[in-house]
This record gives structure tokens, sequence and C-alpha cells, in this order.
């Protein structure tokens, strides 16, 4: 009975979950049609969500860099994927015994560091772009990888996320690890990063879409495609004229896929540090 009186629920689900699909619909198909006359003719009516005639020429035109100034997809992808995949690896290592350090141990100082960590969560980056900017031209990094890697990995939300997981843990674990001589790296290393599988879960799944669609910092710091992401080289490829907008498409979709794939990864992980996180509030 009691299912049978929430079923009109589902039919308004369903609406929504088309709403929002609609758009990466249109985006899938329109990657697979060559024609640029019937791409925009189509594109204000029903016909832009399927293809008569699918092709993958966009896909190959734009994997091989023919629509990219001569350099190729992979390119782009490679610059990216070791950016934000530096930036997730550095970051849980680093916000990690940040964490742990301001969660488990007694130190002079202890509040006045969380209180900063969470003051700086507020504080938006495009405040902070132009300093670092002046610190890191200083420093001689600019057009690098470095420079796009080295002032992210410390994160404060994901600080706070370890650091609400860590403050969780009975410390009867700490104080039966500490009988049997333990130290406070040990303890770290062999209790509570084991149990902060799900935090990293979910801080790796954040970072990653966070720094995979950064697009105002690379767009400052980085001068040609060498060391540029994914998301400049969209704005690029977005900007020139004429515009073909089944290439465009297709790139999206290939930009898309990789961030996606992770997220389908790492969900069932992502959605457990979510539910445990609303239960302990």
């Amino acid at each position: 009975m009691r299912r049978t009186r929430h079923l009109w629920l589902y039919p308004v689900f369903i609406l929504f979950a088309l709403i929002f699909i609609a758009p990466v619909e249109v985006m899938f198909v329109t990657s697979l049609k060559r024609d640029e006359l019937e791409i925009l003719r189509e594109m204000t009516s029903f016909r832009a969500f399927w293809v008569a005639h699918p092709s993958l020429e966009n896909y190959a035109a734009v994997l091989s860099g023919e629509v990219l100034g001569g350099t190729p997809f992979a390119r782009f992808l490679f610059n990216t994927v070791l950016i934000v995949g530096s930036i997730v690896a550095g970051g849980i290592a680093v916000n990690s015994m940040a964490a742990f350090a301001l969660a488990r141990l007694r130190f002079r100082g202890r509040s006045f560091l969380v209180s900063l960590v969470v003051a700086l969560i507020i504080l938006p980056f495009e405040g902070l772009a132009v300093p670092l900017l002046l610190i890191v031209n200083r420093f001689g990094w600019l057009n690098s990888y470095h420079v796009q890697i080295v002032p992210f990995i410390a994160h404060p939300f994901s600080i706070y996320l370890f650091y609400q997981f860590f403050t969780k843990i009975p410390r009867e674990l700490d104080e039966a690890a500490r009988v049997d001589g333990a130290s406070p790296w040990q303890i770290y290393w062999r209790i509570g990063l084991p149990l902060s599988l799900p935090v990293i879960a979910t801080v790796a799944i954040l970072q990653s879409l966070e720094y995979w669609n950064s697009f105002l910092w690379p767009l400052m710091v980085t001068r040609g495609p060498e060391y540029r992401p994914l998301s400049v080289a969209m704005n690029n490829f977005f900007g020139q004229y004429p515009r073909y907008w089944g290439d465009v498409m297709a790139f999206a979709v290939l930009t898309s896929m990789p961030i996606l794939l992770v997220y389908l990864l790492f969900q069932r992980w992502f959605i457990q540090s979510v539910v445990r996180s609303g239960l302990k509030g």
C-alpha cells in the first residue's frame, strides 16, 4: 500500500532525469553528424536527439589534431591526466596527514589551524589568483606542469573532510596502538588511512572534477599547447572560425568521458561516504 501511494512520483523523477540527460544526448548525437547544415537545421527541433547516418569523422578529425592547429587530442589529454592525477595523488597524501595531525594530536595552536582551514574554504580562488600568479612568476614556474600542480596539492576542503572523519574514529584504537609501541606515523598509516577509504574516494572524485574542469589558472600560466589541459584547448577550439559544431561536440564528448568513467568506478565509495556523513552528522 505504501509503495502504490508514491507511484505518482516515478513519472516526475523520470521527467527530471530526461531534462538533465537531454543536453548530454544532444552533445553525443551532434558529434556523430558530419553535415554542418544538417546540424544547424535540426538543432531547434526534436531531430537533434537522433542521427540517421552516424559518422565518426568528427572524432577522427579531433583525435588526429586536424582541427586543433596540428596538436593531437592525446597531447591535451595527457597534460590533463598528468596534472589532475598528480594533484589528486599528492593531495590525498598531504591533506590526509594534515587532517590526521589536527584530529588526533594535541598541540598548541591546533584550534586556530582548524579555524584557518575552515576560513580558507570560504575564500574564493579568484581572490588569490593574481597574488599567486606574481609568486609563481618570481619562481620562474610559468608555462610548466608544476605551476598547475604544486599550488593545489594542499586543499582546505579535503583537509576538512578528512578531519571530520578522523575525529569520529574511537580513540581507544590509538591508545591500544601506543601500548604496542606504535608511533603517530604508524597509527596514521596502519589505522587512520585504511579506515578512510570512503573519504579518499570522495576526495578523489571531488578534486578530479574540480581540476579536470579548471580553466582560469591554466589559462593564466600557460602560453601554448605544450602544457595546456583540455579545458583551455576546448576554449581555444570553440573560439575558432568557422565553427564546426560536429567537431566541437566530438571534442566535448572525448573530454567528458574520462572523468565520467572515474565517477562510475568510485561511485560506490562516494555514495557510502556521503551516507555515513549524513548519518553521523
